[in-house]
């Protein structure tokens, strides 16, 4: 068994200025219905493979978006550019006190789109049933293992215990599935992706084993010092009988596979080593206004300074169409001269 990669676009490149309307097109005819919202750079972690055990240079309050600014590019995603997904990120979008303010007001709009968060679940347990009421539908945890020795390791936090039970609350609360997103650890990770996977099952959690990307603030990333999705998947299925999902994977990063016979399944989103560029649907904002096209993007689109500027909503929604319609084939990891984003994964937003 492998893993499809489903590559870069192979269909010819339109031409010519972006569309004025329509759905959020890019010129390979992609179409970006999945919003990726960072809420804030700031994280209470410290995992080895995002950033420094001192922290990062934190954006200023006036670098945010603030709740307004946030809220409008919303309503123009949404009613504008057909985006039927938003996701909440950081940073630790749990940080953000405005969030289930903008969880609520994202629910508010219509068509209604579908709400989801990614948090590293520290504190969760105690906010899982105000953003269940504030109109989240579900949920992703990153947590890289059930191991408190390994944990304390990659997050350089004594911090399991308040993890395993925001993990709880939201099962409990009702924000499934809850879904469980680990990047594993170069020498401890093969050990803790079992693990993680037979937590998973016992919980009624769905397992997303995610391979590290470049996007660590000190640019040390090595693809030799990784794990690939291949060995991930053998170690698996050494342990547990695997078989391809046969539904559809659609735009999804993640290739399922069911767990001996199912329902239950695991996910492997091998971003570096199968890329699914081609049917990538994803358009990202960062927490101080900028639209990326894609996770690797290396320019940016200010609708912060537009905004503030005094630009309209048309304004605001050209500037965003043109930036997707300059979305790149694919994320270029695998190519002699990639370079890595100057921003880390904190400050873009997972």
């Amino acid at each position: 068994m492998t893993i499809i990669a489903l590559g870069v676009p192979s269909v010819s490149r339109r031409v010519g200025p972006a569309p004025v309307g329509g759905p959020l097109v890019d010129t390979y005819g992609r179409v970006a219905t999945d919003l990726r919202v960072s809420l804030t750079d700031r994280c209470n972690l410290r995992c080895t493979y995002c950033m420094p055990a001192e922290g990062l240079d934190w954006m200023s309050g006036e670098q945010l978006l603030n709740t307004d600014e946030l809220t409008r590019l919303l309503r123009i995603a949404v009613t504008r550019l057909g985006v039927t997904r938003v996701r909440f990120t950081g940073g630790e979008p749990l940080l953000a006190k405005h969030l289930e303010e903008v969880v609520a007001a994202t629910a508010a709009l219509r068509p209604r789109p579908e709400i989801t968060l990614t948090t590293n679940g520290i504190g969760l347990h105690r906010r899982a049933a105000g953003l269940k009421g504030a109109g989240l539908n579900r949920i992703n945890v990153s947590l890289d293992t059930v191991d408190a020795e390994h944990f304390a390791h990659i997050t350089r936090r004594d911090r399991l215990a308040d993890v395993l039970a925001g993990l709880a609350a939201a099962h409990r609360v009702g924000l499934q599935p809850v879904k469980v997103n680990a990047v594993l650890d170069p020498m401890t990770g093969l050990e803790d992706a079992v693990s993680l996977l037979r937590f998973s099952l016992e919980h009624d959690y769905q397992l997303r084993i995610i391979e590290q990307m470049p996007l660590d603030a000190g640019h040390e990333w090595s693809r030799g010092k990784t794990l690939g999705a291949d060995e991930v998947l053998a170690t698996l299925q050494r342990h547990f009988t695997l078989t391809p999902d046969p539904a559809p994977r659609g735009s999804a990063p993640a290739q399922l596979w069911l767990v001996d016979g199912g329902p239950a399944t695991v996910g492997i989103i091998a971003s570096v080593s199968h890329a699914f560029c081609s049917a990538c649907d994803r358009t990202r904002l960062t927490a101080d206004g900028q639209v990326r096209s894609c996770l690797f993007s290396r320019e940016e689109t200010d609708l912060r300074a537009l905004m503030r500027s005094g630009a309209d909503d048309d304004a605001v929604e050209g500037a965003w169409r043109a930036a997707m319609w300059a979305k790149p084939a694919g994320h270029g990891i695998n190519d002699p001269d990639f370079v890595q984003p100057d921003r880390p994964m904190s400050a873009i937003g997972g």
